[in-house]
């Protein structure tokens, strides 16, 4: 069973919804299989993926992991928490103590869960029924988590070991314009706040939001290809020059290709939204972006994100041929953007919406040499 869960090519709300149905029929009571991921620059766990066989998914949720006291003293910890009450054991009035109340859960069995000695996130195990999490249950649930773990980190290890093989590449070749570090974090979270709010009324899930988030700071690894001359040049290209920077997409393909090879990053569904990431990040809604003038609907949502974040950011960075603009110069551009027909209305939007968390973006993710 442990081969078959990590080298599925399932999506891992597949996987977890499949071992779910498997652990049922030894533990018929657990309603629900949750895990949330914790980004230790923010201090956040995230919603990531669920299989919820009676209820309501909880999704598209974020919480300071410092805010909950019980969860945190886990983390430190490293212990497995029961609850046999619910109703009378959990005091907060957060959201996610909130919704598990309303969702008629009565108890519940909470796992930390790591990887390489640093916390990955938690996995929960809700039910309808008290005291269903004996001794006996705890022992096979840890067996279970310690699955739905490696599965996980074997393939987001893969997407960070990706990344920083990227970040590495641009050191060594001096890649010091826009490429920072810090355009790559804030790449990330760009992207993730615009995938949040667009997935819901897209009927996406969790997964693909932190699909999106992590493989955002690799749209543009082709440009490793591209000469200095032409890439650090610090003035406008002329038309010669722009044709050869627009081979960075074919080229970033090609490197993805090659990072996939075998039992790499294609193991794994999601690896078509990094395809799409890459290959899709310059088209433009009404056709006139590039390699192929895409329009409409035949740009993937995953590229229309990354667009949206990637000209936000370019827009609110200093470079040696602009100067940085404001928030509010750089909102009302995007906007006029999506009048014209060239950038998705709702990525958009959704950025707009969530400016203080594109300010913290901003001002706490910054190049080095500003």
């Amino acid at each position: 069973m442990t081969r078959a869960l990590i080298e599925s090519s399932r999506s891992l709300t597949d996987r977890l919804t499949a071992l779910h149905t498997k652990l049922i029929e030894t533990v018929p009571g657990v309603d629900r299989i949750a895990c949330a991921l914790y980004d230790p620059q923010e201090d956040t766990l995230k919603t990531f993926i669920n299989s919820t066989h009676n209820g309501t998914a909880l999704v598209g949720y974020e919480y300071p992991l410092s805010d909950s006291y019980s969860l945190k003293a886990l983390a430190d910890s490293g212990e497995f928490r029961v609850l046999d009450e619910i109703a009378s054991a959990v005091l907060s009035d957060s959201a996610h103590s909130t919704w598990l109340k309303d969702q008629g859960y009565q108890s519940s069995f909470t796992v930390p869960v790591y990887g390489e000695g640093d916390l990955l996130g938690f996995v929960f195990f809700d039910s309808r029924q008290p005291a269903t999490f004996n001794v006996q249950v705890q022992r096979d649930l840890v067996l279970y988590t310690s699955l739905i773990r490696m599965s996980i980190t074997s393939e987001i290890s893969a997407i960070r070991m990706a990344i920083e093989t990227t970040r590495v590449v641009r050191q060594l070749t001096e890649m010091r314009d826009f490429e920072t570090g810090a355009h790559l974090d804030r790449m990330g979270r760009y992207s993730h706040v615009i995938a949040r709010a667009v997935a819901k009324s897209r009927g996406l899930n969790d997964e693909f939001v932190e699909s999106v988030c992590l493989f955002a700071p690799l749209h543009d690894v082709g440009k490793i290809a591209v000469p200095d001359r032409i890439l650090l040049k610090p003035g406008r290209l002329d038309a010669d020059e722009r044709a050869i920077m627009e081979t960075h997409v074919e080229k970033g393909m090609e490197i993805i290709e090659r990072m996939m090879g075998k039992g790499g990053i294609n193991a794994f569904p999601e690896s078509s939204i990094l395809r799409n990431i890459v290959l899709c990040h310059h088209e433009l809604l009404d056709g006139t972006g590039y390699p192929r003038g895409l329009v409409g609907d035949e740009v993937p949502l995953e590229a229309r994100i990354v667009t949206v974040a990637d000209i936000f950011d370019a827009l609110t960075s200093q470079r040696p041929y602009k100067k940085q603009w404001s928030l509010d110069e750089a909102f009302a551009e995007l906007s006029l953007l999506a009048d014209q027909g060239k950038l998705d209305n709702d990525c958009v939007t959704a950025l707009i919406e969530q400016a203080e968390t594109v300010r913290h973006v901003m001002t706490k993710y910054i190049d080095d040499d500003v």
